[in-house]
């Protein structure tokens, strides 16, 4: 098996996610890290060797076989670029870029210097989902004509909650969407083999203003400080998204995109009805997936190795009745990109750089669609 040398750019939240990931699956030393300011720091937390305040240190004097992006977004483009250059393949997270325009030159790039690129949209590698997939490909629940769901949070909301992800400059022009319903998207579009060819969108910004603390804190992070360590500051993304989406098999469905829904630390849910059956799944409950049947009993299937189908087996690593949650669905991601690079192309189930444009074009319809307040079409 071959050893890999990684380098992960970022170490806020996810960043240390991809750090734990990548160490459990075997192979792969986890050799240099980037972070501005308190880069030592974390290097020594995490027990990493070498440590950059900038990443083009790093990837200059550093002999890496990939790199992790985990920085904000509107850096995503200038950093991936710089790493497709220098011939090194790429793990981007979400959302991908900023722009159209700038994924599209990510896509062109990458296949020119023929490198392995990914975006990680982890949430195609929970157990579920992926049996759900294969339910929906072996056409189990019979035609797919309504799907809906959401992902909601509650992390900002109230407005002394702030991170760079409320800035536009940072974020991009959605906020909400991009962060966490481009998730919801590549997950429904992923598991139905659909697509959405139309949308349309209205966004909430509860928070007009938002206080802003005077020193940095991290995602997820709260702060006690006293009022007079903050300053106001103008928001101009929104905080919660209601979509309408037509697919291109004439299936309707709709979401709710919030990061301000109280108690709800982190639920990703679809609910999609067939002609032959339902299925329910949500990732507060993540290792079940409920089938609803109109003349017959309804089922639970829960993650066991020993039921779920035989592609299903490939992402599960623990035996019935063993939990597998978020940090497994990164190693099971990360751990297919890493093959497909030793030249093991039978599974590709990760999102590509193609996938993370699509969650752009799809952003930016739907912003399209609430400037004009329109149906607007997905090319």
């Amino acid at each position: 098996m071959r050893k890999f040398k990684a380098g992960v750019i970022g170490i806020g939240f996810i960043g240390v996610a991809h750090v734990e990931a990548l160490r459990r699956i075997g192979n792969i030393e986890v050799v240099a890290i980037v972070n501005p300011n308190d880069a030592a720091e974390k290097a020594k937390m995490l027990c990493v060797p070498k440590w950059f305040d900038d990443y083009r240190e790093m990837l200059d004097t550093v002999d890496l076989d990939v790199v992790h992006i985990c920085t904000p977004n509107h850096t995503h483009y200038e950093i991936a670029m710089y790493v497709l250059q220098k011939g090194i393949h790429v793990v981007c997270e979400k959302p991908f870029t900023t722009t159209v325009k700038e994924a599209q030159e990510l896509v062109a790039i990458a296949k020119e210097k023929g490198l392995i690129n990914a975006v990680n949209f982890h949430n195609r590698f929970n157990p579920m989902i992926y049996q759900l997939k294969k339910m929906i490909q072996n056409e189990e629940l019979g035609e797919v004509f309504s799907i809906h769901g959401g992902y909601v949070q509650d992390w900002l909301l109230y407005d002394t909650d702030y991170n760079w992800r409320i800035n536009s400059e940072e974020s991009g022009k959605t906020r909400a969407v991009a962060d966490i319903g481009s998730h919801w998207m590549d997950t429904v579009e992923n598991v139905t083999g659909l697509k959405i060819v139309e949308v349309f969108a209205e966004f909430t910004t509860y928070h007009k203003t938002r206080k802003k603390l005077l020193r940095p804190i991290e995602t997820f992070k709260r702060s006690q400080a006293a009022s007079a360590d903050y300053e106001e500051v103008p928001i101009d993304t929104e905080d919660i998204a209601f979509l309408l989406f037509r697919f291109n098999n004439g299936a309707k469905g709709n979401a709710t995109i919030s990061q301000m829904c109280a108690g709800r630390k982190n639920k990703i849910s679809l609910f999609i009805s067939g002609s032959k059956q339902s299925a329910e799944w949500d990732s507060e409950n993540l290792n079940e997936l409920f089938l609803g049947r109109r003349d017959g009993y309804n089922q639970i299937i829960v993650k066991d190795p020993s039921i779920v189908h035989e592609g299903t087996k490939t992402i599960i690593s623990y035996p019935g009745g063993h939990v597998e949650g978020f940090p497994d669905t990164f190693k099971q991601c990360f751990a297919q990109i890493y093959q497909s690079i030793e030249g093991n192309r039978s599974l590709r189930d990760f999102a590509i750089f193609e996938d993370g444009l699509r969650g752009m074009i799809l952003c930016e319809k739907i912003m399209e669609s609430v400037q004009i307040g329109q149906w607007v079409k997905v090319e």
